[in-house]
């Protein structure tokens, strides 16, 4: 078993009076990474909706082309 520093649960979440900010800091930081993840999704989401519409535009004016050509 690994020996902790601290006496009870409740002394390892007070942090030696810390408790505070060590776990404010935890949150903060994970509330950003949940952010970043979620931010980075959604624009990927929009870039790839971008390129399918860009996709079928091109697709669309190269048919136009060659029906005016014949």
């Amino acid at each position: 078993m690994p020996e902790f520093n601290f006496a009870s649960f409740a002394d390892f979440i007070a942090m030696g009076g810390y408790g505070f900010f060590v776990w404010l800091s935890y949150g903060g930081s994970l509330v950003a990474l949940l952010a970043l993840g979620w931010y980075s999704k959604r624009q990927h989401q929009q870039f790839m909706q971008e390129q399918s519409s860009r996709i079928a535009r091109e697709t669309r004016v190269r048919q136009q082309q060659s029906r005016e050509q014949v």
